[in-house]
Order: C-alpha cells, then sequence, then structure tokens
C-alpha cells in the first residue's frame, strides 16, 4: 500500500432558520470536529487521509451523516495540492507552514 497523503475538504451551505434546521446544523459541524475535520474557515473543514481508501471512508462517512437538507460539497485533493494554497492576508503572518515538505505525525 502507497501513502499518498490526500486532504478531505468539506463545504457546506446549511439553513438555519427554524429550531430544527439550527440543530442540524449544530448536529453535522460537532459530527465534524469529532471526526477530527479542522475548521478552515466557516462552514469549510478539512482532514487529512493517508490515501485514496481512506478518503473514500471518510467522505462515505460524512454522507451516511449529512443533514436532511442543505447543501454539502466535498472535495478530495492531494497533500501536496493542498501545501499550494496561497493565503491572502492584510500583513504576512508566520504562524502558517509554507512547505510542501513531508507531514510527519508522531
Amino acid at each position: 500500500m502507497s501513502y499518498r497523503f490526500m486532504r478531505v475538504i468539506i463545504f457546506f451551505d446549511l439553513p438555519s432558520i427554524t429550531v430544527a434546521e439550527k440543530r442540524e446544523y449544530s448536529k453535522f459541524r460537532k459530527y465534524l470536529l469529532k471526526s477530527g475535520f479542522i475548521m478552515m474557515q466557516e462552514s469549510v473543514y478539512s482532514k487529512l487521509a493517508l490515501n485514496t481508501t481512506a478518503a473514500d471512508a471518510i467522505m462515505g462517512n460524512v454522507r451516511k451523516n449529512k443533514p436532511p437538507s442543505g447543501l454539502v460539497q466535498m472535495l478530495t485533493i492531494t497533500e501536496k495540492q493542498f501545501s499550494r494554497m496561497e493565503f491572502v492576508l492584510g500583513e504576512y503572518v508566520s504562524e502558517f507552514i509554507d512547505s510542501d515538505e513531508r507531514l510527519i505525525i508522531l
């Protein structure tokens, strides 16, 4: 098995007008956090996967836990593509790791 690190990025736009819709929104967001997703922006979450098989399993689990209404989009990209993301900020902040070096998880 080869390890080609992937990122699964989830974009969602869920209705939150009624109490039931707000509950579903909160339930989905908590599911993402408990599953190891990190928030990149509001309604944009990402998770690292070891390979495409693991990424497919993650996407299948998101499909099972999606709310009944609203839009949920999933995108899978390689870690190298993800590392090429450009951050456009008001002033440069060096808190972000901006390299394509291999990720080491201890």
